[in-house]
């Protein structure tokens, strides 16, 4: 039996999941973002699942939107060896997303980002360090 459903491509998949990560990072809705590029939501939701391919002028249009270089999207790619990727740097990179991908850590960061006091930024990061160490202790 011949299946015709083509499966997305891993990359395509990556590059989706990416623009979703950085869209949700900024607060911005599908729909937002499907009117500044002047297509519909369901284009981004295929874009964003990977079963549409994003093409290179697309792929550069979004990164100006959502204010990232394009190799943001490729960052951890799948078969991406260009770097000294080990499996600790995949771990944390997978560690960061996982955190950016839940309610807490995605209202944290988007208040983080709102410091424009680095000082205030600083001694914030400190404090979390503490209430950890001491967590760890209890």
């Amino acid at each position: 039996m011949i299946e015709n459903k083509k499966k997305p491509n891993p990359i395509d998949i990556h590059v989706g999941s990416r623009i979703r990560l950085r869209r949700t990072m900024l607060g911005m809705s599908q729909e937002k973002l499907g009117e500044s590029l002047g297509i519909t939501f369901q284009q981004i939701q295929k874009y964003e699942k990977g079963t549409n391919r994003v093409g290179a002028s697309r792929l550069q249009n979004i990164s100006s939107i959502l204010n990232v270089p394009v190799s943001f999207f490729f960052e951890d790619a799948p078969g991406d060896h260009s770097g000294q990727s080990g499996m600790a740097e995949a771990s944390s990179s997978n560690y960061v997303v996982d955190f950016l991908s839940s309610a807490e850590g995605l209202q944290l960061n988007r208040a983080f980002v709102k410091i424009a006091d680095p000082k205030v930024r600083r001694r914030l990061v400190d404090l979390v360090k503490a209430l950890a160490a001491e967590a760890e202790t209890e």
